[in-house]
């Protein structure tokens, strides 16, 4: 499929979509880096959303009181203002809360409260409002279909999922866990299953998006890709 980039112009909106460990992150975040834009993992506002929820005491099984929460806050992601390892700043009603959402407590509940309708509704909403500033790299699973479908260039990023499992389980490696490898497959195929069979915007390739299977490639080959499909490529990465 063809980049629906306008003529002489760099994108200014970019959605990068595809399946759990598929190298969103990785090459969101190079890509951004590269043309010195946001990378905004849509991931991080469910996240903002369960902190504050929790830190309100409300039941993350309450819906309707999540969602009540969600409509009424204002979420905001922007370049890191801090030297402290983040990547961006997390901002909840104007406050800082870039590392408060990497609690143990938001791991255990973010799942539920990102499945929540009127929660998507309202995070969508916020995340267009970002968008609309230019000059950001947006991730997620809808981002191309549904959050952003006017993007100026969306990609689907696709691997098997052994190519998958097998990165993810390098990566906990480094990090000292013990899972298996036969235990993240596992997971990554009922992750797959739920991301594209959920009622409320799944997983899917957007009609204009340009697929690029990454079985083979590494992330800075899928990045030179990707800008290879602009009206005036940048240089590749030495």
């Amino acid at each position: 499929m063809q980049a629906n980039v306008t003529s002489g112009a760099l994108p200014l909106t970019i959605a990068i979509d595809g399946p759990a460990a598929g190298g969103k992150t990785t090459v969101g975040a190079m890509l951004a880096k590269r043309l010195g834009y946001l990378c905004l993992d849509t991931g991080i506002m469910y996240r903002a959303v369960t902190w504050q929820a929790l830190n309100e005491g409300l039941a993350p099984e309450d819906e309707p009181a999540v969602t009540l929460l969600a409509e009424s806050i204002e979420i905001d992601v922007k370049p890191a203002s801090k030297d402290d390892g983040r990547a961006f700043d997390v901002l909840i009603d104007s406050e800082d809360h870039t590392w408060d959402i990497r609690l143990p407590e938001v791991n255990q509940n973010v799942s539920l409260v990102s499945s929540y309708l009127g929660v998507r509704r309202a995070m969508t909403l916020q995340q267009r409002k970002i968008a609309a500033r230019g000059r950001i790299v947006m991730l997620g699973r809808d981002i191309g279909t549904v959050v952003l479908p006017d993007a100026d260039l969306k990609i689907y990023l696709d691997a098997s999922l052994e190519v998958r499992a097998r990165r993810r389980f390098e990566e906990e490696n480094q990090h000292g866990t013990t899972i298996t490898y036969a235990e993240i497959l596992t997971s990554l195929r009922r992750r797959d299953e739920i991301d594209s069979s959920r009622q409320h915007a799944p997983l899917k390739i957007a009609e204009d998006a340009v697929v690029i299977n990454t079985d083979a490639l590494t992330a800075a080959q899928v990045v030179d890709k990707i800008i290879s499909l602009f009206p005036h490529p940048l240089s590749p990465i030495p």
